[in-house]
């Protein structure tokens, strides 16, 4: 009777604990845009949600299924019963005809991708360009056609090669010389041909060894493009190369996902308290390992200026506990109510990326 009563006890918990999520709830998670002329750049979409839980809803992040389309979407922790919105640009220059996209929205809900889907057909335009320039709608110095000026490595899991190539013209009437500068020892762009006649189509060919790369994550390399040896970093000739630095632990064995890493902390919200303006406060994260192997943080993806993270320990070893040092300089805050959010990277298979939310109010 007592183990029955225990065993309640635990899917009582296990249901509170499940309830106390947040909830995200899209007015809808589809749109059709109907037919889109080429000449209007681009089709915005705005897809409005609530927060229906019981806690702060935090997107993570939102990922396009191509690089036409871009996101954008609220990035404060939302209250329950408060609205969000995640914003959807496809661009329709050279995209003539049907398109289908999704965008996988991540976030901290009891369902942790979302996915919405755009449609619609793109009316071309009439141009006197040629077929090749006009799928090629960025321009640098005037000659050099590019298909992008965002490259997508996507996710690469350690260890790993990943290769993407970016169609390039000279729509000048002279040749030109295409370099690439300002790369990061793991990334290497070669361009073939190196030299282009007038019309002349080629492509640049970007490797990510991630192996060569210390930081794990989200990266965002800006790299700038040369003409016949002419240096400009400017953003007129900026290419930006994204990639996600992940682990694979799909071929982990039985034996290792037992003996695997546990992450595990007291709380994943913190409070600050009262802060006064132009003053300091630190706090410590808590992070244990109830697993076996050692737990090593990763990173920490922290994009708040008035934050500073300090990591105590790269790796705790099984049944250790360590801390995060969290530093908040309140100098440049008017006052008010904030909240901030931060990402704990792992090598916990269960939990790969770790959310904290920080909440704190400037007040004289």
């Amino acid at each position: 009777m007592k183990k029955i009563s225990l065993l309640l006890l635990g899917f009582a918990l296990a249901f509170n604990a499940f309830s106390q999520k947040p909830v995200i709830s899209f007015e809808s998670k589809s749109y059709d845009f109907g037919k889109v002329a080429e000449e209007d750049e681009k089709a915005i979409h705005v897809f409005n949600f609530i927060n229906t839980g019981n806690s702060p809803l935090v997107i993570n992040r939102v990922q396009a299924s191509c690089g036409c389309t871009t996101p954008t979407w609220t990035k404060e922790p939302i209250e329950p019963g408060k609205k969000g919105t995640v914003t959807v640009v496809y661009s329709t220059v050279n995209r003539p005809g049907a398109f289908t996209k999704s965008i996988t929205v991540y976030s901290n809900a009891t369902d942790n991708q979302a996915v919405l889907i755009i449609k619609g057909e793109v009316v071309p335009k009439s141009s006197s360009l040629s077929s090749s320039a006009q799928s090629l709608p960025v321009l640098m110095g005037g000659t050099l056609r590019l298909k992008s000026k965002i490259v997508q490595m996507n996710n690469v899991d350690k260890g790993k090669t990943q290769v993407r190539e970016l169609e390039i013209l000279n729509s000048g009437k002279s040749n030109i010389k295409v370099g690439i500068e300002n790369m990061p020892k793991y990334l290497i762009a070669r361009v073939v041909p190196q030299v282009l006649e007038p019309n002349e189509s080629g492509k640049i060919i970007f490797t990510l060894s991630s192996a060569l790369c210390s930081q794990w994550g989200p990266l965002a390399n800006d790299v700038y493009v040369t003409l016949n040896g002419q240096k400009s970093f400017t953003d007129d000739y900026q290419i930006k190369v994204i990639s996600n630095i992940v682990e694979d632990f799909s071929k982990l064995t039985l034996d290792q996902k037992r003996k695997a890493p546990i992450f595990d902390s007291p709380t994943r919200t913190i409070d600050l308290g009262v802060v006064k303006p132009g003053l300091k406060k630190t706090t410590k994260v808590k992070i244990s390992n109830k697993g076996v192997s050692a737990l090593e943080i990763r990173r920490v993806i922290n994009n708040n200026k008035e934050l500073a993270v300090n990591q105590n320990k790269l790796s705790i070893a099984g049944g250790r506990v360590s801390a995060l040092d969290v530093a908040l300089d309140a100098s440049a805050l008017p006052e008010g109510d904030y909240k901030k959010s931060i990402t704990v990277q792992t090598n916990d298979p269960d939990n790969s990326y770790v959310m904290f939310v920080l909440s704190w109010k400037v007040k004289k």
